[in-house]
């Protein structure tokens, strides 16, 4: 009889629990108390787009200093990484033949200026140097001893002799002052060229300092002390560290909204927490093929000489471009296998929904296809989620609250 009670007890209670079960199931499975979920409203909004890009930062000027002259380097002037003017001196070459040749010059030149009559630099007029006066004069005198002996022989005082002796004479004196002018004007003609053989004498000394080109930083010594170098013989390499030059490339689609002037912001690996300013200095006309991009140059200024040319760069460019745009929150995207959803809420039920991501924008990723503007999708914490799970809608917010960032595309 207890054993009968017993087992009537336990089956009582074993139906009460599965009453109870049952009805905690029923509940359960009622929409209205699914997962909370937060919500946000997936809105358009007009975007001004910012283009991400990277290229190498190079020198504005860079070139390989030359001797231009043979001889034995005598001393070095300018080392690695000094910093230079235009002007300053970077190698001295041993100058003892060229002063000498310069010397040989002036003297030959300062004899010629004598013959010349020059008074100091200064040269007398063209016919007026003292052989071709003194020729003037002699012709000038057998002219007049002509005349004379040709009145005498008129009144016949003179020999028919003594005329022609007149008459020879001054052809004599004629031919004589032409020689002299001839004389002159081979001798100005001897002096221009002397004047250019000292220029060149002068030149080939003061080409015995070889001078930096410009203002920069010598990158390398390429020559000793000691060393006998030939004309055209590397002893320097000078490169103008401010500004530099970047190159990048921009792919064809931000074209209409890239130009000259434009401001550039840079940050390089060396210094990633800072940032250089710059501006575009040409744009190519033309897109390359292959990349389907187009080359730009910008300006960095570089005036403390902190980036060093070749340095990979970032830039980044606000372009004029403004585009009408659909961003969601990052966290709202589930990514899986190389392909991304978003989970739309409708009637308290999630749907899948496969999306196109576009760029990057801060917080948020823009949506290029497989959303409307207005759906409302879960906002975070999506990796759990599974189509057609019940949620609860909780904070619902309107995407806008996001701020609109500029775009950032590679």
């Amino acid at each position: 009889m207890d054993y009968l009670r017993t087992f009537g007890t336990a089956a009582l209670l074993a139906a009460v629990t599965a009453c109870s079960d049952g009805a905690s199931a029923q509940k359960a499975s009622k929409p209205s108390d699914g997962q909370p979920v937060k919500v946000v409203t997936a809105i358009e909004s007009e975007l001004r787009r910012n283009v991400e890009a990277v290229g190498t930062l190079a020198a504005q000027d860079q070139t390989t200093v030359s001797a231009e002259v043979d001889g034995r380097i005598a001393r070095i002037a300018a080392d690695m990484g000094d910093a230079v003017k235009s002007g300053t001196p970077l190698v001295v070459i041993d100058n003892g033949k060229y002063k000498y040749a310069a010397g040989e010059q002036e003297s030959q030149l300062r004899q010629t200026q004598a013959r010349l009559g020059a008074n100091g630099e200064s040269l007398p007029p063209e016919g007026q140097t003292p052989e071709v006066l003194s020729a003037a004069a002699k012709r000038a005198q057998a002219e007049q001893q002509l005349e004379r002996a040709k009145s005498l022989a008129a009144k016949h005082l003179i020999s028919a002799q003594d005329l022609e002796q007149a008459q020879t004479d001054l052809q004599t004196a004629k031919a004589a002052h032409e020689t002299a002018i001839a004389a002159e004007r081979q001798l100005r003609a001897e002096l221009t060229g002397k004047q250019a053989s000292l220029g060149n004498a002068r030149r080939d000394l003061e080409n015995t300092v070889v001078r930096a080109p410009f203002e920069g930083v010598v990158s390398e010594r390429l020559v000793s002390p000691g060393q006998f170098v030939q004309v055209q013989t590397p002893v320097m390499r000078v490169v103008r560290l401010d500004p530099l030059r970047l190159t990048a490339r921009i792919p064809e689609r931000f074209g209409p909204g890239i130009h000259v002037g434009q401001a550039v912001k840079v940050r390089t690996d060396s210094f990633p927490d800072r940032q250089f300013d710059g501006k575009i200095t040409r744009v190519s006309p033309a897109v390359d093929l292959q990349s389907r991009a187009f080359a730009i140059e910008a300006e960095i200024p570089n005036h403390e000489g902190a980036l060093k040319p070749g340095t990979f760069a970032r830039l980044e460019i606000a372009t004029d471009q403004v585009d009408r745009v659909l961003a969601i929150p990052f966290s709202a995207v589930q990514t899986r296998y190389g392909s991304s959803q978003v989970f739309v809420v409708k009637d308290g039920t999630l749907k899948g929904s496969p999306v196109k991501l576009g760029d990057r924008l801060g917080p948020r990723v823009e949506i290029t296809e497989g959303l409307k503007p207005g759906s409302v999708i879960v906002a975070d914490d999506v990796e759990g989620l599974q189509d057609g799970a019940h949620v609860k809608p909780v904070d619902k917010a309107s995407d806008a609250d996001g701020g609109r960032p500029g775009r950032k595309t590679k």
